[in-house]
């Protein structure tokens, strides 16, 4: 059993909770919030005993075995670190923290207390990703990836009338490129690595925040496309080009029913049905690496973690888009 304290009481939290009890052993023990009356009533609604407005306390409990981190961005470092220097192992929603520097100082926090860090990024371990991973030989010499997700926020019909809620405050490292762009890049690294070089674009809104952008990877033999925004909407699906077949991605956030497209005109299915919700299958691989340390690297490896910040962080340099936890 892996008995998880909670910070953060957000729908994010609640489909991870709902994934989470689909696997055996799975136990919701405590509940942070600043307000007591919140987190009893969260706590209540989980089953979880016990209720906490310090995360210090949480932390230091002997009945919390491991953190589910989906507190704003800004607050990611700080909590996590604070849980692994008391033995925590922890779980961190994408993305990992407001820039490289943060990121950099979790993991070797990680390493300095013996515990497992994961961020929660659900996309690149579900099983249709496992499958465009395994049949990527398939479409030949690859020559373009697409990651694009772009979903208007329904906060930003707030931001138009003069307020502006946590998703478009750089206070929290929010924007778009934080909050959807990481979904394009991190299955990028996955794939491809480190690339060469980006060229960075947006368009930054009077908070501080970007609302929509893009990005261009640069590789030897490839380049990279990512699109992202939470000002607009796109249908569009996500590609692997490659010089015999393009693989299609609906969703690049969720990926499901995926296909490879073959130049011959031949159509072969690479999708594998989800048994469980999106987030199950991040939980399980954090299930896996806190039972055994010297499990080899997934998908969501501190590694990958790391290149994807840095991306990140050189993204929002070239767009002129700064927060205060990067000073």
């Amino acid at each position: 059993m892996i008995r998880f304290g909670i910070i953060g009481t957000n729908f994010i939290t609640k489909l991870m909770i709902e994934a989470g009890e689909h696997l055996e052993g799975f136990k919701v023990q405590g509940v942070y919030s600043r307000t007591e009356e919140r987190a009893k009533e969260f706590a209540q609604t989980y089953n979880a005993p016990l209720t906490f407005t310090s995360v210090k306390d949480m932390v230091e409990s002997d009945e919390v075995d491991a953190v589910y981190v989906a507190s704003p961005n800004s607050f990611h470092a700080e909590q996590a670190i604070l849980a692994m220097e008391h033995g925590k192992h922890i779980l961190c929603e994408k993305p990992m923290a407001s820039n490289e520097k943060e990121v950099r100082r979790m993991t070797e926090a990680a390493k300095d207390n013996n515990v497992v860090l994961m961020e929660a990024v659900k996309s690149t371990l579900m099983p249709s990703f496992l499958s465009i991973q395994s049949n990527l030989h398939k479409i030949g010499k690859v020559r373009r990836y697409v990651g694009n997700f772009c979903k208007y926020s329904s906060r930003y019909d707030a931001y138009r009338q003069g307020t502006v809620l946590n998703a478009f405050n750089p206070k929290f490292s929010n924007g778009s490129l934080m909050d959807l762009g990481v979904y394009g890049i991190y299955p990028m690294v996955v794939l491809f690595g480190k690339p060469d070089r980006i060229q960075a674009n947006g368009v930054a809104l009077e908070s501080g925040v970007d609302g929509k952008g893009s990005i261009i990877a640069q590789y030897k033999e490839m380049e990279a496309v990512i699109m992202h925004s939470k000002i607009s909407h796109s249908h569009a699906a996500s590609e692997i080009q490659g010089e015999e077949g393009v693989i299609i991605i609906p969703n690049i956030s969720e990926p499901k029913d995926v296909y490879i497209q073959y130049n011959s005109g031949e159509v072969e299915s690479l999708d594998l049905p989800d048994q469980y919700p999106p987030m199950y299958y991040e939980i399980e691989e954090f299930y896996k690496q806190v039972k055994d340390h010297d499990r080899p690297s997934c998908n969501n490896s501190n590694e990958n973690s790391l290149l994807v910040a840095e991306v990140l962080q050189e993204a929002r340099s070239q767009m002129g888009i700064s927060f205060p936890a990067d000073h």
